[in-house]
């Protein structure tokens, strides 16, 4: 007899996905950097963002796994335009951390609005593969 129900082995299941999918993001968008000289322009220039909202994105649903997508996809929205609009503040402080490896990658440098739209399509096309995902039981 298993400790885990039906419905606890699944959420656990996704949970599992949800985080291989966070590496996996995390795994390309650190490559669409380092291989930016070796990627066509229009990659190189766009997707690490988009990934690094993927990323998010996916960190939220194997937080809560058990909420709907649309949980995930609109508080991955929030935080994503929050660390942005967060980039219009430049202060001494901030920007020390700004100034590190793991600041910039996770802080950004500037404001750009046509980061917001990397991110809106990086989370939209998250969500796309999430609705669409093999594995995922439709109720």
């Amino acid at each position: 007899m298993s400790i885990f129900n039906d419905s606890t082995a699944r959420r656990w299941r996704a949970t599992v996905a949800y985080i291989a999918a966070v590496f996996a993001a995390m795994a390309l968008g650190l490559g669409s950097r380092a291989f930016a000289d070796r990627l066509p322009a229009f990659v190189a220039e766009h997707f690490g963002d988009a990934l690094w909202a993927c990323m998010i994105y996916f960190g939220f649903r194997a937080c809560f796994a058990h909420k709907k997508i649309s949980f995930a996809l609109w508080c991955s929205l929030a935080f994503c335009f929050a660390i942005e609009f967060s980039q219009l503040y430049q202060a001494d402080w901030i920007n020390q951390i700004r100034d590190t490896t793991l600041g910039a990658l996770v802080l950004g440098k500037g404001f750009l609005t046509a980061d917001l739209v990397r991110y809106s399509a990086g989370i939209a096309v998250s969500s796309l593969l999430d609705v669409a995902w093999p594995w995922r039981k439709r109720t």
